[in-house]
């Protein structure tokens, strides 16, 4: 059945897939090269035409070979990389000029390329697939199952591996109110920040009154460090479109919109061809499935404010208005998108329902928690040697996330504390590493789960700078609407960069608590509730090290200039002389091959000589 032939019914869908899995020749050879956005920035893309010239070229009759592009495999830290099938044969860090060996070695000749193969640090196992390696085998992937796997650009891929069955399950033997109830009982809830139950938000959304009602999915993604959906749509954007027809027919709606930021053009990229596709087969559009129930999607690009990332600030931008929130007393399932009914989930949170359709919602409560069901997506990130994306049932604890899969932190540091919740979140120190990771308990903690970030801070990481980075962030992305965001941001951010520069005064910590508390009570809207939890939380865990700051003028981790010294190591000291040669003030002495000092009235603690010096000579104190 070609494409253009449009798919009428659900056994039209089942045959489509017969046919595609049929067609699949067992005897050809694979390879998979990421070009999910983080391979791509290490040339992945050069990677990938290599292999399709050496397809090309390819002149044997006894197999086939395809070449093809794939969304994140996960373990960014490793890109690019490569996947050969049959074998599952995992090679990482694969660049341009390793193509000719794995094409000869491992494609044409069947044999594996060691020494491009995972090595454990600790065992020294070499590992050849996936489920060898500690970063995945510790993980349970269903929304990312399909993003190293299928090509996100070829809908075929994705009907081949099942994709759109669920669609067909919810349209063909379900009714809208079992759709809702098999949500609700899976325990589902919203990956996006407030993990508001999803089963109840469509209930409401259904009995709302209006007409039209509208479904969209929140692919604007604003946290520093996070990238769970953009790779979900650049990865597996028909799993996102199928969540979102599922829910339309669930509540009622015929028209959707995905809502992402510009700075995301692959995902836009992807998503605009998936619409496409799914158009082209009559898999969007009138008479889905020949159900009578008709839905199309539009995606609108965002400008890029963390803002929008709330409810009602993005529907204002959905509208063409300034995207600012509104308050809360009317909820946007009632009165969203042009006043209408509106639901609104974020793009993860739609990759977790065609899973739960197929499954069942028993299937999905299994996994997790009592009150926080299922997986959740994470990106690690920070000072931990395997950052990536991973997805892990919910109650996997900290530790387990932090070193099992990302493998600890580097260098011998220790672990100092997790920042999780994206600039809204809080900082999670090390006592708590075997806390469960789950809503309720990252909120008991001071934190929050967010959209899925999870940034590791190590040993030589100043906790009061951290706060002062992530407030920064929310002054510069406040919309400014409401006074207590505007000015209480403000106020923090000028008593932490006092603080900062050795400049802090007594009471200055009991000040940030009063204003914190402040804005959780009177901001308008939940990201500025929730600005003041970065202080909060590393005030709440490390209040020592305010004091340390305010008190000694002295910063504990040597990170904030003004509050530690540079001195040279005498027995580490070779006398190279290449600090005094960088050293912009002149303010190092000594004879070549003896040690060197540092004129501590001259320095400005730049940090160059600590930079440039080969033998870890200068040191902090």
């Amino acid at each position: 059945m070609p494409r253009t032939t449009r798919i009428e019914t659900a056994v039209d869908l089942q045959q489509y897939r017969r046919q595609l899995l049929a067609e699949q020749d067992p005897a050809t050879r694979r390879v998979r090269v990421c070009l999910g956005t983080g391979c791509t920035a290490k040339g992945a893309p050069n990677v990938l035409e290599r292999f399709h010239q050496a397809a090309k070229e390819f002149d044997q009759e006894s197999f086939a070979v395809e070449t093809k592009c794939t969304g994140c495999h996960g373990f960014c830290e490793r890109g690019p990389i490569v996947v050969v099938d049959p074998g599952n044969i995992f090679y990482q860090n694969v660049k341009e000029e390793d193509v000719p060996e794995i094409w000869r070695e491992s494609v044409v000749g069947g044999r594996v390329v060691e020494r491009l193969l995972y090595k454990d640090e600790q065992t020294g196992k070499i590992a050849k697939t996936p489920e060898e390696i500690p970063f995945y085998n510790a993980q349970r992937r269903i929304v990312l199952a399909l993003g190293g796997v299928i090509d996100p650009t070829r809908i075929e891929e994705y009907l081949a591996a099942g994709g759109y069955a669920a669609l067909a399950k919810a349209l063909g033997s379900m009714d809208p109110d079992e759709v809702i109830e098999e949500v609700t009982n899976s325990g589902l809830r919203g990956r996006g920040g407030g993990g508001f139950p999803t089963g109840r938000k469509w209930r409401s959304a259904r009995d709302a009154p209006g007409e039209p009602k509208y479904v969209i999915a929140n692919g604007d993604e604003g946290d520093p460090g996070a990238f769970m959906d953009r790779s979900l749509m650049e990865g597996v954007p028909h799993a996102v479109i199928e969540g979102m027809i599922i829910g339309a027919y669930a509540v009622g709606s015929s028209h959707g919109y995905i809502y992402v930021r510009n700075e995301y053009p692959l995902a836009v990229e992807h998503l605009t061809t998936a619409i496409e596709q799914a158009r082209e087969m009559g898999l969007l559009g009138q008479n889905i499935l020949g159900s009578g129930f008709s839905f199309d999607v539009r995606i609108n690009r965002g400008g890029g404010a963390f803002v929008c990332g709330e409810s009602t600030a993005l529907m204002a931008s959905l509208e063409g208005r300034v995207g600012e929130p509104r308050a809360k007393y009317i909820h946007t399932v009632e009165s969203g998108l042009h006043g209408k009914p509106s639901l609104l989930n974020n793009v993860e949170t739609w990759a977790n329902v065609p899973p739960i359709i197929l499954g069942g919602a028993d299937w999905f409560a299994s996994l997790g928690t009592e009150k926080s069901k299922g997986t959740k997506v994470f990106s690690l990130v920070g000072k931990v040697k395997n950052t990536g994306l991973v997805e892990v049932p919910m109650g996997m604890t900290l530790r387990q996330i932090i070193y099992d899969i990302g493998g600890g932190i580097p260098n011998g540091k220790a672990f100092k504390a997790v920042q999780t919740g994206g600039p809204s979140g809080g900082c999670i120190p090390a006592k708590y590493l075997d806390e469960p990771v789950d809503f309720d308990r990252l909120t008991q903690l001071g934190s929050m789960m967010g959209s899925g970030g999870m940034i590791v801070m190590d040993e030589d990481t100043c906790m009061v700078n951290v706060a002062k980075y992530f407030l920064g962030f929310l002054k510069e992305e406040s919309c400014g609407k409401c006074t207590p965001c505007r000015e209480g941001v403000a106020q923090m951010l000028h008593i932490l960069d006092n603080i900062t520069k050795g400049e802090g005064r007594e009471g200055d910590v009991e000040r940030l608590e009063q204003l914190g508390e402040l804005l959780e009570d009177t901001a308008l809207c939940a990201l500025g509730k929730t600005a003041a939890y970065p202080v909060l939380s590393t005030v709440r865990h490390f209040r020592e090290e305010y004091e340390a700051h305010i008190h000694e003028r002295r910063c504990p981790a040597k990170e904030c200039p003004g509050l530690f010294r540079y001195e040279i190591d005498v027995e580490s000291c070779t006398g190279c002389g290449l600090c005094a040669k960088k050293c912009p003030v002149e303010a190092i002495t000594g004879e070549r091959k003896k040690p060197h000092t540092i004129d501590l009235e001259k320095c400005t603690n730049c940090g160059t000589c600590f930079d440039v010096c080969p033998f870890s000579a200068v040191v902090k104190v």
